[in-house]
C-alpha cells in the first residue's frame, strides 16, 4: 500500500488505545509469558501463543525487526508438586513438558527467537535480588526474601488491584511478611525439594523475578511489549511491573501491556477442577495446524473464545477454501499464457482486490484484529472463485496471490511446503509481470494502481528505475 494506517495497539495498563511507537526506531522487543511446564501445553496457551505470533509477524510484515522472548518456566511450585505426586525427579517432568511444548510450537509454526529457562539463570536471578535489597525494595525473612510493595507507590496500577481483600495465603507464609500483598523473590528450601545456594540459605527463585531477569538479559531494558493471557495480569504482571521499575529505576519498564482474552468450553473457563481441560497435542491430532491457526485468529485476541468442534469444522471448510485459491492462483500464474491485455472487468476487479487489501492492513493495525483481516481475505478469496478462476487474467491474479501471500503469512492457512517461494529464475520472472503490468496501467493512466506495484516491490526490496513508459529493476539485499 502506498500509504499504510497507523499503528494501534491496546495498552492494559492505560486501559486504552494507543499509537505504536518503539523504544528503538523500526525494533521491537517482545516478551512473552511461556508455560510453567508441569503439564502438556492446553488450549489456552495455544491461544495466546499463535495470538502473539500473528502479533510478531505483521510487525514484520510492516518492516519491524521483532525479536521474540518467550521463556520456559522449570521449576516451580506446581512442577514439585507434580514430581511428589508422580513419583518422578522434579527435573524429568520439566524436561518432558519442554520436549511437549517445542514439539507443539513447530507444528504450529511458531518460533520465538529465545525460549531462556530459568534455572540456566540462577545466578543472574540472586544478583537480581540482592539489588533490591540494597535499593531498599525487598528484604530477607527467615530465608526467604520478599518484595515491599510499600516501597512501591504504583502498585495495582496494571491491575486495579491494591488490598489484600480474599488474598488466601499460607499462615506461616504470611507471618514472614510486612504485608499481605509482598511476594516471594526467593523461597526457603522445603525438604525434599531442589535448591540452589544463595547469601540467604539454600532455595529457589520465586515465580515472578524470573520474567524481570530473563526479559533484561535478551531484550534490555525497557521492552516494548510485554504479552500473556489475561489470567496472569494478576499477580504475575503486576508483581513484574512492580519490581522491574525499582530494579531497573525506569518508568514504563514496557511501553505496552497486552493480554489475551479467556478460552471458553461450553460457555465455562477451563480448568483442570472443572475437568474439561484440552491438551493441544489432542487437539493436532484431529485438526491440522493449519485449521487451529484460523479458528484461534478469527477471534480478536483480546475476545473470550469458545472452543467446539462445529467451529473448527467450520473452520477446516474456510481454510480448504483458502488454500484452494492459493494454490489455484499460484498454478495460473506459473502455468497459463501471459497476457498483458486489460478489460474493464479487469480493472474493476484490481480496484475491488485493492480495497480490500486496504481493510486487511486497516483492521489489523487496529490493535491487530485478526477477526475483521479475515474478513477482507475471505472476501478476497470470493473474489478469484467469481471473477478470476475461469478467466485466468493475469493481472487480477497477480494481485490477488500478491494479497493472500501476505494474509498467508499472518495466518497460515497453507501448508509451509506449499507456501515456499521458487528459485531465483521463477522470483525474476515474477518481477517481470508485474513490471509489464505496471506499464499496461500506467499507458492507460491507472496511476494509482501502477503506483501501489512500484511501493509494494519496494517494500519488497525490488527498486524500479523508470526511463518513459520502460522500467528496470534492483533487487536490493
Amino acid at each position: 500500500m502506498d500509504t499504510m494506517p497507523q499503528l494501534k495497539v491496546f495498552n492494559t495498563a492505560t486501559k486504552k488505545l494507543e499509537e505504536f511507537e518503539t523504544f528503538t526506531p523500526g525494533v521491537v522487543r517482545m516478551y512473552v509469558c511461556g508455560p510453567t511446564v508441569y503439564d502438556r501445553s492446553h488450549l489456552g496457551h495455544a491461544r495466546t501463543y499463535i495470538a502473539f505470533d500473528a502479533i510478531k509477524r505483521y510487525l514484520s510484515l510492516r518492516g519491524y525487526h521483532v525479536i521474540h522472548v518467550q521463556n520456559i518456566t522449570d521449576i516451580d511450585d506446581k512442577i514439585i508438586k507434580k514430581a511428589q505426586d508422580t513419583g518422578k525427579n522434579w527435573s524429568d517432568v520439566a524436561e518432558e513438558n519442554i520436549r511437549s511444548y517445542l514439539e507443539v510450537l513447530k507444528k504450529l509454526g511458531i518460533r520465538p527467537t529465545l525460549s531462556p529457562r530459568v534455572t540456566y539463570h540462577i545466578s543472574e536471578i540472586i544478583a537480581a535480588i540482592e539489588k533490591l535489597i540494597e535499593l531498599g525494595f525487598a528484604y530477607e525473612s527467615n530465608g526467604s526474601v520478599y518484595f515491599d510493595v510499600s516501597k512501591y507507590d504504583r502498585y495495582g496500577e496494571l491491575s486495579g488491584r491494591r488490598s489484600a481483600e480474599s488474598w488466601r495465603q499460607e499462615e506461616d507464609v504470611l507471618r514472614e511478611k510486612r504485608n499481605p500483598f509482598d511476594f516471594a523473590l526467593w523461597k526457603r528450601m522445603k525438604e525434599g525439594e531442589p535448591h540452589w545456594s544463595s547469601p540467604w540459605g539454600e532455595g529457589r527463585p520465586g515465580w515472578h523475578i524470573e520474567c524481570s531477569v530473563m526479559s533484561s538479559r535478551y531484550l534490555g531494558v525497557p521492552i516494548d511489549i510485554h504479552g500473556g493471557g489475561g489470567d496472569l495480569i494478576f499477580p504475575h504482571h503486576e508483581n513484574e511491573k512492580a519490581q522491574s521499575e525499582a530494579l531497573f529505576g525506569i518508568k514504563p519498564w514496557v511501553r505496552y501491556w497486552m493480554h489475551t482474552g479467556m478460552l471458553t468450553i461450553r460457555g465455562e473457563k477451563m480448568s483442570k477442577s472443572l475437568g474439561n481441560m484440552v491438551y493441544i497435542d489432542e487437539v493436532l491430532d484431529r485438526w491440522s495446524p493449519e485449521v487451529i491457526r484460523i479458528w484461534v485468529l478469527s477471534s480478536h485476541y483480546r475476545s473470550q473464545l469458545e472452543f467446539n468442534e462445529d467451529s473448527l469444522k467450520q473452520h477446516e471448510s474456510s481454510q480448504l477454501r483458502l488454500s484452494t485459491a492459493y494454490r489455484e492462483l499460484k498454478s495460473i500464474l506459473e502455468e497459463a499464457q501471459q497476457d498483458f491485455r486489460l478489460s474493464e472487468e479487469d480493472v474493476k476487479v484490481l480496484r475491488e482486490i485493492e480495497t480490500l487489501h486496504r481493510e486487511f492492513h486497516e483492521a489489523m493495525s487496529e490493535d491487530f484484529n485478526t477477526a475483521e483481516a479475515l474478513k477482507s481475505v475471505r472476501r478476497a478469496t470470493d473474489i478469484y472463485f467469481s471473477k478470476i478462476r475461469e478467466r485466468e487474467t493475469h493481472a487480477p491474479a497477480l494481485q490477488l496471490f500478491s494479497f493472500l501471500e501476505e494474509a498467508n503469512y499472518i495466518f497460515g492457512f497453507v501448508k509451509p511446503e506449499e507456501a515456499r517461494v521458487g528459485e531465483d529464475a521463477r522470483l525474476r520472472e515474477m518481477i517481470e509481470l508485474l513490471i509489464e503490468v505496471r506499464k499496461r496501467l500506467r499507458e492507460r493512466g491507472i496511476y494509482d494502481l501502477a503506483d501501489k506495484i512500484r511501493s509494494s516491490l519496494g517494500e519488497m526490496g525490488v527498486e524500479l528505475q523508470d526511463s518513459g513508459l520502460e522500467t528496470r529493476y534492483i533487487l536490493r539485499k
